[in-house]
């Protein structure tokens, strides 16, 4: 994309649109978490109007201050949703009321300056949320204004063209396409949205400083020899070449912004040392998916696909790969799909689809120093997933999970042609028995919850009628208590976070059942379900409450047809009044040290049938 472009871009209606989106999920999940002080104030003085207030829209207003000391008050309207009380924006825009008068806000930097008194955050944590926030801004006007001049139409994409043509994903945490560490022209070359054909580099690594896990069923040679094809006898040719023997060495593939930003210094001591190698470049062509950081092969769909790790921070995450969720993944994999064939309610009647990482590659050099170890901690690895494409039956059909709360550029909803062929209460029914059943029998029967956001879901459906679901991303994505699995002994030993992991959540092993249970309500209800009932609502497709009620009823039917449960769906309480979820942007604005959560109701529980 040229200059003028991007400055097309930047004129055009789509950063409006960019801004007002962030600017609501900004203040929707402040309010939501109790980190920003606010007063409700009346209509006259919100100088808000709308058309259809409703009873339960309130006008609020921050008090703040401008950088002459002036005062300033910013004004939006909200309201509580039924499940799990989330805020929501009205579709009005966020005004500003100041010195010079009333307008839109239109500086989501000037907002969080003018309101930091306001705040519950650090400075420093502070004016980097900001950077985040306007790095959001900049890279989903881009994709808004690409995806309007392809004139992408999302009803008649298949799956891999969804991957990269889905703009809403995350529709709650504000910062959601921050891409920290890219700049415009590594976003526009590697972002999804782009659609950019890039092609992995291969380096051979030597043994003494790499570590190799596969599922038992897997040889590792056969296995890279089936990835290179022509291209391994070539590559082998070249560490001969350097007088190095073949054998001794490892093949992985490595992101080629990875390798260019950050690995060739990182790693030169190794590449000096020949320790690593570069091999050149895949022979096929890949693009990436919604996560960034996983590449899908266009050449040969049925290829796995390859997770790499990526020195940039996106949302509330670090996206390079740790070592101890490398070494993981296909233990975890396996564990997984050794439960599914061996349980017939998951493998025969519900045909729950299991997307093993079947090998995990990790370069894990000892630092010549503590402080240099963030250089190359889980800067240079790779996970192999399998390929979807090679579970979809005739007639089948698969969608990102995330397509379901997207829309076309007119507005209309992704979904809405198939809630309307086949009823929205039956779609809906039909997606319980097929999403909520197969992740709450993992978690009842067997005592495994999976952290299935949107982006870790697939959904497979016939003309539009959800058929199955497809689950991914296990390497850090599951949670369990050995002492309560099903078969404790089935289970793998897994290797542990080292003491110098920074980050809090990232664990799958406790002993406390409650996080177990509050890891799938988490990313699954709150999150996933949580967004798909407020998109639906919203929509005028399906009321919130009504979803939230058509939930419920499946689970009962479930808990109906398993009573010699009964004593494990008390253990493990998805209806349980209130539920620990995580303060996303809370961990932007503070220190990232521990665990962010708060406590609210659960629209599972039985006594959520009436609004509180």
């Amino acid at each position: 994309m040229t200059t003028e472009m991007i400055q097309r871009a930047l004129r055009a209606s789509s950063f409006v649109a960019a801004r007002r989106r962030i600017f609501g999920q900004l203040l929707e999940s402040l309010v939501y978490e109790d980190a920003l002080t606010y007063r409700v104030t009346d209509r006259v003085e919100s100088g808000v109007d709308t058309t259809e207030p409703g009873e339960d829209v309130v006008a609020a207003v921050v008090d703040a201050t401008d950088a002459d000391g002036e005062p300033v008050r910013y004004l939006f309207r909200l309201r509580r949703r039924f499940g799990f009380n989330r805020v929501a924006l009205t579709a009005d825009p966020v005004r500003r009321h100041g010195a010079n008068g009333a307008a839109e806000a239109d500086s989501i930097t000037r907002f969080l300056a003018e309101v930091a008194d306001a705040l519950r955050a650090e400075s420093d944590c502070l004016a980097r949320f900001a950077d985040e926030l306007e790095r959001t801004l900049l890279n989903d006007t881009l994709a808004r204004y690409i995806a309007s001049e392809r004139g992408d139409v999302l009803a008649d994409a298949d799956y891999d063209q969804l991957e990269s043509i889905v703009l809403d994903g995350h529709r709650y945490h504000p910062a959601f396409k921050s891409r920290v560490g890219f700049d415009v022209a590594d976003n526009l070359a590697y972002g999804p949205e782009f659609a950019v054909e890039v092609r992995p580099l291969w380096l051979a690594a030597h043994r003494s400083v790499t570590e190799v896990t596969s599922i038992p069923s897997l040889c590792e040679e056969g296995f890279l020899a089936t990835q290179l094809g022509q291209a391994r006898a070539s590559f082998q040719d070249t560490l001969r070449a350097n007088g190095l023997p073949p054998a001794e060495y490892t093949m992985l593939p490595v992101h080629p912004w990875q390798w260019r930003e950050h690995l060739a210094t990182a790693f030169a001591e190794q590449l000096r040392r020949q320790q690593l190698i570069v091999l050149g470049e895949d022979t096929h062509t890949f693009r990436a998916q919604q996560s960034i950081r996983t590449l899908a092969c266009r050449d040969v769909p049925g290829r796995p696909y390859l997770k790499l790790s990526l020195s940039l921070v996106n949302t509330s995450t670090s996206r390079v790969l740790a070592p101890h969720t490398v070494r993981n993944a296909p233990p975890i994999s396996d564990w997984l799909s050794r439960l599914v064939d061996g349980d017939a309610f998951l493998r025969d009647e519900l045909q729950l689809i299991i997307l093993r990482e079947v090998m995990g590659t990790a370069v894990t050099p000892e630092p010549p120093a503590e402080f240099a170890r963030p250089a190359t901690y889980g800067t240079l690895a790779c996970i192999w997933r399998e390929s979807l494409h090679g579970f979809l039956s005739s007639g089948e059909c698969a969608v990102p999970v995330t397509a379901l709360t997207a829309s076309e550029r007119d507005g209309t909803p992704f979904v809405d042609a198939w809630l309307r062929e086949h009823g929205a209460r039956e779609w809906t029914r039909r997606l319980v028995d097929v999403a909520v059943v197969p992740l709450l029998h993992l978690l009842v029967r067997h005592g495994v919850a999976c952290e299935a956001h949107a982006q870790n879901m697939v959904l497979v459906h016939r003309d539009g009628l959800p058929e199955r679901i497809a689950l991914k991303d296990f390497h850090d994505g599951v949670r369990f208590s050995r002492a309560v699995l099903s078969d404790p002994d089935e289970c793998p030993m897994l290797s542990s976070p080292p003491s110098h992991h920074v980050n809090a959540n990232s664990f799958v092993e406790t002993d406390d059942v409650e996080l177990v249970t509050d890891f799938l309500l988490d990313a699954f209800c709150f999150i996933n379900f949580g967004e798909l009932a407020g998109f639906l609502d919203d929509a005028g497709l399906l009321g919130e409450r009504e979803f939230w009620a058509i939930v419920r009823g499946g689970i009962a039917d479930y808990q109906a047809r398993f009573p010699e449960l009964a004593e494990r769906f008390a253990l493990f309480d998805v209806a349980k009044p209130m539920v620990a979820v995580e303060k996303l942007t809370t961990r932007r604005l503070l220190t990232d040290t521990e665990p962010r959560l708060h406590h609210v109701p659960n629209p599972l529980a039985p006594d959520r049938s009436d609004h509180d």
